[in-house]
């Protein structure tokens, strides 16, 4: 997959709470998009030009940076058809890959189902967070799900009785709903003991970690940090995955969205900076998506829930450039006032599959799908 060998590795960023397409790569020479935006746009001569017609969000700086040497891979127009507007359920949909039905199964978990079948590896997949993502999970699949490197999350070096009640409860509440309360804490007991041995195994990871690269102090450096960490101390770890939001701008959307982005643009970019200081990044692959993008038409302070979104792949071994078309934003055009999206997403995540962790996708995303060509 890589010249010397390397595994490849999968590292998943996930915005949390709906995006902003519009004003993340900015159509800034489509005049639908002031019309749209009186009150909600960004300014002309802050815009991040990529191509005389599109552009960044005005602190994107580092990531366009890495955009200009070849090493991401804008993908425009990335949902899927009939677009569900909840949060909650738009999510759950990109976890499973099942828009018409409520699913049980992970992507990522029958990814790691794949490269690990006989579960040698108990931290083959690292989630970060105070909870596993539905993305990772599987029954019979271990997970490594950490909150921090220095607090471990789910059933792990939990002392605190009523913590790691409030964590175990969390768990089942997600889960009940879709796979039933017996199903959900069968899952807990067979994933105990592993998620436990997982983490002894990452408790190495910091102990071995010395890095020149000074992250920011924000949740999402730390999550990153966390992520370079393990994946320096070599534990064969393939997929990662964590979160940062909520993007959910509603209203005061100006000031959020550019504290947002400048919190993920410096700590991707320190990131892959970490990773290279250590000849580490040459296998490594980083998705960032949403669970949808916004409204066309602003609410004078902020975005509702829309439809279409951008999703972004970074890495050494990504093609580089704009992958997709990116929607029109003609009145006639939208639907509900949304975006329609022009890739779905299982197409994005057949790409990952096949072309970087060389699995066979028809099986996880349940079908086939157009597949840009970004690795």
């Amino acid at each position: 997959m890589t010249s010397n060998k390397k595994d490849p590795v999968l590292v998943v960023l996930q915005l949390s709470g709906g995006n902003d397409y519009l004003n993340t790569v900015i159509p800034y020479t489509d005049s639908g998009y002031w019309d749209a935006r009186p009150g909600v746009h960004i300014p002309e001569g802050d815009i991040i030009d990529l191509d005389g017609r599109l552009g960044l969000h005005p602190s994107m700086g580092v990531i366009n940076g890495m955009y200009g040497q070849g090493n991401v891979a804008i993908v425009h127009g990335i949902g899927y058809a009939n677009s569900i507007r909840s949060h909650f359920r738009s999510m759950d949909i990109w976890h499973t890959c099942e828009p018409d039905r409520v699913g049980t199964e992970g992507w990522l978990g029958l990814a790691a189902r794949d490269i690990d079948p006989h579960k040698e590896n108990v931290v083959t997949t690292v989630s970060i967070g105070p909870s596993m993502f539905r993305a990772v999970s599987l029954p019979g699949v271990p997970v490594a799900c950490v909150d921090s490197l220095d607090s471990y999350g789910l059933l792990t070096g939990i002392s605190d009785t009523q913590r790691r009640s409030t964590i175990l409860d969390r768990f089942t509440q997600m889960y009940s709903p879709a796979i039933g309360t017996d199903l959900a804490m069968e899952y807990l007991g067979e994933t105990g003991l592993e998620a436990m041995a997982g983490a002894d195994i990452l408790k190495a990871a910091p102990q071995m970690y010395s890095s020149s690269v000074e992250y920011g102090d924000t949740m999402v450096a730390r999550k990153l940090k966390d992520i370079a960490q393990i994946h320096l101390a070599n534990l064969g770890t393939r997929i990662f995955y964590c979160d940062y939001g909520s993007f959910d701008s509603h209203a005061n959307q100006l000031g959020m969205h550019a504290n947002l982005w400048t919190d993920v643009n410096r700590a991707v970019g320190d990131f892959f900076a970490d990773l290279k200081e250590h000849d580490a990044a040459d296998n490594v692959v980083m998705l960032l998506f949403s669970e949808f993008g916004r409204r066309v038409r602003d609410n004078g302070s902020g975005t509702d829930h829309g439809s279409a979104g951008v999703a972004f792949v970074i890495g050494d071994r990504v093609k580089g450039g704009q992958y997709g078309e990116y929607p029109s934003t003609k009145a006639e055009d939208l639907e509900q006032g949304d975006l329609v999206p022009s890739l779905d997403f299982r197409g994005f995540y057949s790409t990952v599959l096949e072309d970087w962790l060389g699995l066979d996708a028809k099986p996880i995303v349940k079908g086939t799908f157009e597949k840009p060509a970004f690795l």
